[in-house]
């Protein structure tokens, strides 16, 4: 359903001369007085994105980490944001511990939250959105993988909403600004390694080949459902195959690890087994919000 709305709905959404990158990458690239801005928008809803026992503090958190991701997914750097409130049956202390979360976060990362807007729900349920802008010299955006390169993600994949991980995950803020140095192509993973890496080989209009076995799997992970979990917030991107990527991250002493898993080759959309060339079947891989 998400998927199907999204690509009805985007070729219909106009676009004036500073919209640099429209809708469709991580985040949108707009011209403001010769400065490239980011700007994107993600929500955190309870029940699906976290359960009523989570703390509120964590849920908080979350909307801004899923938020920050999107910036560190173009090489960039947050400025600001704004944060919406949705709530229906909720006490005042647990928005209050929600808001907290999310101010700590932001704090964290050193990016103030600087205004917003509260509404009633009619019905029992709680919703949050953040909307955040960031700026980068040079946004890496999805469409720029070419054939030859090879694929890497940062982090680990899997488990993530048993772990927790989708909670207590750091964005690879710096990591993201460093690789974009390098990196052709990069975006967030929060949608499921293969469904992700789909968006990346149609935006490029490339095949890209993935290895199973290269995939560096979270404590607790089985491969066939880590490669569709989604929330991991990790960094999938690729860059061109004579650059020592591994010797160069290294040198960074980043807490993500890197990894390599695949590699891209001409094609026109696909995502492939790396051994054997087969299509994965994408019906069911992917986590929609």
């Amino acid at each position: 359903m998400e998927l199907e709305l999204l690509n009805s709905i985007i070729p219909e959404l106009k676009q004036n001369s500073s919209v640099l990158t429209g809708p469709g990458d991580d985040c949108a690239v707009v011209d403001c007085a010769g400065v490239k801005l980011l700007l994107a928008a993600d929500s955190v809803t309870e029940n699906i994105h976290f359960t009523a026992d989570t703390a509120p503090e964590l849920a908080g958190a979350k909307l801004v980490k899923r938020n920050l991701s999107d910036i560190a997914a173009m090489g960039g750097t947050p400025l600001w944001m704004l944060l919406t409130l949705a709530d229906c049956g909720h006490d005042i202390q647990w928005l209050r511990k929600f808001v907290s979360g999310a101010e700590a976060a932001a704090e964290e990362f050193g990016v103030p939250i600087t205004g917003g807007d509260t509404s009633s729900l009619h019905s029992p349920g709680f919703t949050a959105s953040v909307t955040i802008i960031g700026r980068a010299d040079t946004p890496v955006l999805r469409s720029g993988a070419k054939p030859g390169d090879i694929l890497y993600v940062t982090g680990e994949i899997g488990n993530s909403f048993l772990s927790q991980h989708h909670l207590n995950f750091t964005p690879h803020l710096a990591e993201g600004r460093f690789l974009a140095k390098y990196a052709n192509a990069m975006m967030d993973i929060s949608d499921g390694l293969l469904l992700d890496a789909a968006r990346m080989a149609a935006a490029s209009n490339v095949d890209i080949f993935i290895d199973p076995q290269a995939v560096p799997l979270r404590s607790g992970a089985a491969l066939l459902q880590a490669l569709s979990d989604g929330e991991d917030y990790g960094l999938l991107f690729c860059c061109k195959q004579d650059i020592d990527m591994e010797k160069e991250f290294n040198k960074q002493n980043f807490p993500a690890k890197l990894t390599r898993i695949g590699c891209v080759r001409a094609g026109n959309g696909m995502v492939r087994e790396f051994s054997t060339g087969r299509p994965f079947n994408l019906e069911h891989h992917g986590y929609e919000h």
